[in-house]
Parts: structure tokens; sequence; C-alpha cells
């Protein structure tokens, strides 16, 4: 079957899957297995230390894979720190682009010359509006489920996918809560054009920069077992439960500022988790459809798995 969408003609791929910006794992390895899968692999440009070190991912990349990719940039607490990179992303003409976690215009005013694609991750009608405005190539739209980074209006992927396709005309992809071939076509019955998968992904065998412990929590874990942090700074994220998560939600509750939580939800402190194996020393963000995840199969193999489930649920939907 034929999987033509409006997502997959503007970025050129053979199925309307995206690889999340997953921080500290969207490395080479997983963006080009995600890639030649027929999808679109992304590296996590901020995770990197430098300029350099993002123009060698992108090198390697390449090297990996002939099909398209992205790059991410999750700007939120950055600053300008994150130009440098966005200079190497057109110095090296990387097919797309995607803003996470910030204001996406200046990144969008600089790209907008360029063939470069551009997708912006919003959580509301209004973000998807914004960004359309601005000239984004399509939106990314992540319901309540999702892990890391959320809306602060609580609003499921069911509710908001068909509101935001009902207030842009530009593609919109579906995220939060999908994992598997009925995820992404309950995406498609929507009205989205695509879907992003975040969580899913990490419990593959080609994202090799996350730790034992954190995949076997993932493949352990239910769909009830993930908790929101960071509310009482008005940036609700899902992470996994964890007494590590435990001591956050205190701190939030006796001391509600950034100040006493820093050193808490520091990037240093989700890697030691995600990547150092230190469960006890951090933690990892993780969305509902953990409860979903109960193996670690390469990229290959979960893509043609979602394929064979969505195929017979097309042509459930024929008869």
């Amino acid at each position: 079957m034929k999987w033509n969408t409006r997502i997959t003609e503007l970025l050129h791929i053979k199925y309307p899957i995206i690889q999340g910006g997953l921080a500290y794992l969207g490395y080479s390895d997983l963006a080009a297995a995600v890639s030649n899968a027929g999808g679109l692999g992304q590296i996590t440009a901020m995770s990197l230390p430098n300029a350099d070190a993002l123009r060698q991912e992108i090198v390697r990349v390449r090297q990996l894979t002939d099909q398209p990719f992205g790059v991410n940039f999750a700007i939120g607490m950055h600053g300008a720190s994150y130009m440098d990179r966005v200079q190497v992303a057109m110095e090296e003409r990387v097919p797309v682009v995607t803003i996470t976690g910030g204001n996406p215009t200046e990144i969008l005013e600089i790209l907008e010359p360029t063939d470069i694609h551009t997708l912006v991750l919003v959580s509301s009608r209004r973000q998807a509006q914004k960004a359309e405005q601005l000239g984004a190539s399509a939106v990314i739209v992540v319901g309540q489920e999702g892990g890391g980074h959320l809306g602060r209006d609580d609003v499921g992927t069911m509710v908001l996918v068909p509101q935001v396709v009902d207030s842009v005309s530009i593609p919109v992809v579906a995220s939060g809560g999908i994992g598997d071939g009925r995820g992404w076509m309950a995406a498609h019955a929507l009205g989205a054009d695509g879907i992003e998968m975040g969580t899913r992904f990490i419990a593959t065998q080609e994202c090799v920069h996350a730790s034992s412990s954190y995949k076997k929590a993932l493949i352990e874990s239910s769909e009830s077992d993930t908790v929101v942090i960071k509310r009482s700074i008005h940036s609700p994220a899902r992470v996994l439960k964890s007494e590590y998560a435990d001591k956050i939600l205190e701190i939030e509750r006796v001391s509600p500022t950034y100040e006493a939580l820093k050193n808490y939800i520091s990037g240093e402190a989700n890697r030691r988790w995600i990547c150092d194996d230190k469960k006890e020393e951090g933690f990892g963000w993780a969305g509902q459809v953990t409860g979903m995840i109960q193996d670690i199969p390469t990229v290959s193999e979960l893509i043609d798995r979602m394929i064979k489930d969505a195929e017979r649920i097309r042509e459930k939907w024929r008869t």
C-alpha cells in the first residue's frame, strides 16, 4: 500500500512517521535507522557540546543513509546559544529542521530564504496558528499523553489534533500517546498528515545511548507509571515514576521555584539515568505510551510491525 500524505510529499519520505527530538539520545545511529526504514530520523542539536559536533553528526548520518533526515532544536532556555548550530544546519543544507520548547520566530526567519522545511512543535491551537503565520512548513501537535515537555492546558491528543487540523492549512503531525499502527491510523482519522513518536523509539536497538535500566523501565512500566513534574514553574513535563521523580515533586510542593529545582531537573540529572544507568540519581522522560512497550526491536522491525497493523486497519475501513 502507498502511504502518501502531505507530510510524505513535503519531506520526501516513504512513511509519515517522524522520530521525536530525544534529548541526549537523538544521534546519528538512531536517526539513520529511522530514515532508512522509511520515516524521518532526527539528530538532537542541543544535546551536542558545540556546533562542530553537530556538523560531525550530520556528516555521519549521511554516511549511514541517503534518505532525508532532520535536526531538532529544543531551544527552551538556551537563549542565543543555539544560533551557531542553526548556521551549521544551513551550511550543511539539512532537509528538515524541527523546533521545540521555545519561541521559533528567530529560527524561522533565518531559515525562510532557504529550502529547509521547518516543523514547529505546538500544544495548542493558538500556537499552531502562530507557527503558520510565521512561515512554518508544518506543525507537530503534542497531546498531554506525551513524554517530555507538554502544554499547560492538559489537553489530550484525541481532542487537540482535530482542533488544530481545523485551525490551520499547513500539514499537521500528531504526537503524544502513539506507539503502534493503531495510534498511527487513529491520527489519520483525526485529520493528521503523519505522526511523531519519541518514547517508542527509545526502546529500540539503535537507540544505543539509552541505558539498559532506562529501556528496562520503559518495558516494565504501565500507562499509569508516569508523573508530570515542573508544573509549579509553568513548564510541565512527563517522566517515569521513580524515587527521584518523587523527590522533585516534593520540592515543588515545599518550595515551588526554579532555583530550588534547577539541580534536580537539569540536563545533567536527566543524563545520569538515561545515559549513565544511575537511576537513583536522575530522571527519565517518558509518555504514557510506555504501557504499550513490551520489547526492544530494531527500528526496521518496529516500523514494519506498524505498517502491517495499519494495513489491516485500512482493509477493515474499506469493508
